[in-house]
C-alpha cells in the first residue's frame, strides 16, 4: 500500500504535482487527491489530452474530485468504471493513473473510510458564458447524487473518518478569499448549505477541500491550494 496524499485545484497545471513527485520519490502505488478542479475535462479536446499525457507519465495515481470547470467523466464516452480502494471511479484506457471519483462512493485509504462529495457553483458563470467559455450545468450535485450520499453516510451510522469535497459547509465559508468585486446575493450556495446538514448531523474526523484557492484551517474543515498534506496516523488525530 502506498502513500495517500492530497492538494487543492490544479486547473490543468500539474507542475507542482511533478516537482513533489521528484521531491517525494513517489511510486504509481501512491495516490494524490486532487480536491476538485483538477483540468483534464475542460477543452474536451486536444488539449486535454496533451495534458494528459503530461500528467500520466507521474510516478503517482491522481485520484480526482469533481470541480466546478471541468465536466463530469460521467458525461464523456471514453471513461470506463474501475475500482480502487474499495470504491468505484472513472477512468480512461489510456490513462489508467488518472481517476475521477464517484459522488456518494466511500473509499479506504490509510485504513481511514473517506467520503466523496464533488462540484460547487462557478461564481465566474456569467463571465464565462459572456467570453462563450465552456460552463456546465450539472456542476453542482443533483438531488439524485445528493440522495446517493446521504444514503451512504445513513448506511454508516453517519460516521466517517473523512470527508472529501470541492467546496465546503455554508457556516466554514472562507470570507476573505470571496472576490471583493462580487456581489454574494447573486451565488447559488445550495451545495454549501446543503453540505452544511450534512456536516451538523455527521460524525467525522477530517474535511478537506479546495475551490476557493486559499489555505486555511478551522476546526476540522482544511481548505487546501498549492499545499499538500498527507492521510497517515500522524495527521489525524484519534476519535473519542
Amino acid at each position: 500500500m502506498g502513500m495517500t496524499y492530497l492538494t487543492g485545484d490544479t486547473h490543468g497545471n500539474f507542475t507542482r504535482i511533478e516537482a513533489f513527485c521528484h521531491q517525494m520519490e513517489t511510486k504509481r502505488s501512491d495516490t494524490m487527491i486532487i480536491l476538485g478542479d483538477a483540468g483534464f475535462n475542460y477543452y474536451l479536446g486536444k488539449k486535454d489530452i496533451r495534458a494528459k499525457e503530461y500528467a500520466s507519465r507521474f510516478p503517482i495515481t491522481l485520484f480526482c474530485i469533481h470541480g466546478n470547470h471541468e465536466a463530469r467523466p460521467q458525461t464523456i464516452p471514453s471513461y470506463q468504471e474501475g475500482e480502487y480502494y474499495g470504491g468505484k471511479v472513472l477512468y480512461e484506457e489510456d490513462f489508467p493513473n488518472l481517476l475521477f471519483a464517484i459522488d456518494g462512493e466511500t473509499y479506504e485509504f490509510d485504513d481511514y473510510q473517506c467520503v466523496v462529495i464533488g462540484g460547487a457553483y462557478s461564481v465566474d458563470k456569467y463571465y464565462r458564458l459572456s467570453k462563450g467559455w465552456r460552463w456546465w450545468p450539472d456542476e453542482q450535485p443533483d438531488e439524485e447524487i445528493k440522495r446517493k450520499v446521504e444514503a451512504k453516510l445513513d448506511m454508516m451510522s453517519n460516521r466517517i473518518d473523512i470527508v472529501l469535497s470541492h467546496t465546503c459547509p455554508l457556516k466554514y465559508e472562507p470570507k476573505e478569499a470571496f472576490l471583493p468585486s462580487l456581489d454574494q446575493s447573486t451565488v447559488d450556495k445550495s451545495t454549501e448549505i446543503w453540505l452544511g446538514e450534512i456536516e451538523a448531523r455527521l460524525d467525522y474526523r477530517k474535511w478537506y477541500c479546495g475551490h476557493y484557492h486559499t489555505r486555511k484551517s478551522v476546526e476540522k474543515v482544511q481548505f487546501m491550494f498549492e499545499d499538500f498534506d498527507v492521510i497517515s496516523v500522524k495527521t489525524l488525530k484519534p476519535q473519542i
